[in-house]
């Protein structure tokens, strides 16, 4: 499998960021990482960071029942196919980043913030909140992935107040709608990719993601790949006790492209299955998403909403979204 080449580089070539002086609230040193957050953002818009908040029993029990569910057969895995507000199982052939991609070669399952019937969204919101759907033949992938949601979402919170800081904003400009954000979380699973399937297969084609920011948990078989400012291609290797951390088109948008969001893409060619805890990061539904200029500087983009932009792009990738779909 010679196509999709990438640069093997040091791991030390990305910036790895200690996130501790901004859970503990060092002034000094929180400024420092802020800073350390801003060059990277304004630059290659993706980073590794340590010291993140989610504890490492966390993730490996998250891992744990991850492997537990993909190894369900599929008719067991169909009972909690996604629903319309993107809550569930994503199978094979369900998912592609645009039109003329082939579909990526993996399986998800996406969930969300636990919603109670009095918490029922309405009106456009409902097409990214609702129930989760849990498998009854994992029994314990509820509390399990709930906690780790809880503390994606925290870690993704201290590190918006952190890009806040770096801008001289407001700590909470870009958090401020925070108390029902729309993250999502995704357990992402490749399986291994024969070679024998093209160039023009990907576990995950090339893109860059939607919303703010993006937490990946990678497992140690590798897959992951990045496109540098100067277009080149490199393997983000895993580095123990870290997430990866992609600036998302979103927080590029509002920021006015002064954050990268960066192309990334998967492949497989390990010949084991490969497994990815994602938590894709954002607001309320309802945040007003308007660019945050330099001085003198004019908005490149019009204000939009955090949730109808990125439902806009859900609308375009995922095809159980479309009439007429197979379910």
């Amino acid at each position: 499998m010679n196509y999709a080449s990438a640069k093997d580089i040091a791991a030390a070539a990305i910036p790895v960021i200690d996130m501790a002086p901004l859970h503990e609230g060092r002034q000094e040193s929180a400024q420092r990482v802020a800073r350390e957050l801003q060059a990277a953002a304004e630059t290659v818009g993706f980073f590794y960071v340590r010291n993140h908040g989610i504890a490492q029993d966390l993730l490996a029990r998250a891992d744990a029942v991850a492997r537990r569910f993909f190894a369900l057969p599929p008719g067991e895995k169909q009972k909690v196919k996604v629903a319309p507000w993107h809550r569930g199982y994503i199978r094979i052939g369900e998912a592609k980043m645009y039109d003329s991609a082939r579909v990526d070669l993996k399986e998800s399952f996406i969930w969300g913030a636990e919603i109670g019937p009095q918490d029922a969204a309405g009106g456009a919101e409902r097409n990214m909140r609702g129930p989760n759907q849990w498998p009854e033949a994992v029994p314990d992938m509820r509390a399990t992935l709930n906690e780790y949601f809880a503390a994606a979402n925290e870690c993704g919170r201290v590190l918006f107040r952190g890009f806040a800081a770096s801008l001289d904003l407001d700590l909470d400009h870009f958090s401020r709608q925070f108390d029902r954000p729309i993250t999502r979380g995704a357990l992402v699973f490749y399986p291994p990719q024969p070679p024998d399937l093209g160039e023009d297969q990907f576990g995950v084609a090339p893109h860059t993601d939607y919303g703010c920011l993006t937490l990946v948990c990678q497992d140690p078989i590798g897959g992951l790949q990045v496109q540098g400012r100067d277009g080149e291609w490199v393997i983000a290797q895993p580095i123990e006790d870290t997430l990866v951390v992609n600036v998302g088109d979103l927080l590029a948008r509002w920021t006015n492209d002064r954050f990268k969001s960066t192309p990334h893409r998967v492949i497989n060619r390990s010949g084991r299955e490969r497994l990815s805890i994602a938590a894709f990061v954002d607001p309320n539904y309802e945040t007003e998403v308007v660019p945050v200029c330099r001085e003198g500087g004019a908005p490149l983009y019009p204000p939009v909403t955090c949730g109808d932009y990125i439902v806009s792009r859900y609308d375009a990738s995922f095809a159980y979204r479309n009439k007429g779909a197979a379910g």
